[in-house]
């Protein structure tokens, strides 16, 4: 009798989507229930944003990638249910942006997610 192992989280596809701003691509990476809290200079640790599922989520990162700048996934580590991983974004005219988040997965997919970002002011 063989056992069943959960779906792998694919490092892969995450930096291909993050990189290549494929907003799409990285959605489905959510569970429908996910919930994600980003903690910054304006949402801060007593009040982040938080979105929950995937249509609240998929609205952010429409925004996020419809802007003009890059994003480089700089490092990712993935032990069993949780992952984190960092990722450096820069805006045409210099201002560069930081933001490390961790995740927890359920069945392979993202149900939990909280990212810390800081930007050049």
């Amino acid at each position: 009798m063989g056992t069943s192992a959960s779906p792998a989280f694919d490092t892969e596809i995450l930096r291909r989507s993050i990189e290549e701003r494929d907003a799409a691509t990285l959605l489905s990476m959510y569970a429908d229930d996910a919930e994600l809290r980003v903690v910054d200079r304006n949402t801060q640790p007593s009040h982040p944003k938080v979105m929950h599922g995937r249509n609240e989520i998929g609205e952010m990162l429409d925004d996020v990638f419809g802007r003009e700048m890059t994003h480089k996934l700089e490092r990712c580590v993935v032990d069993g249910d949780d992952v984190a991983y960092t990722e450096a974004c820069e805006y045409p005219d210099g201002v560069k942006v930081l933001a490390t988040s961790m995740l927890s997965l359920r069945g392979g997919k993202i149900v939990d997610q909280t990212t810390l970002q800081a930007w050049d002011e």
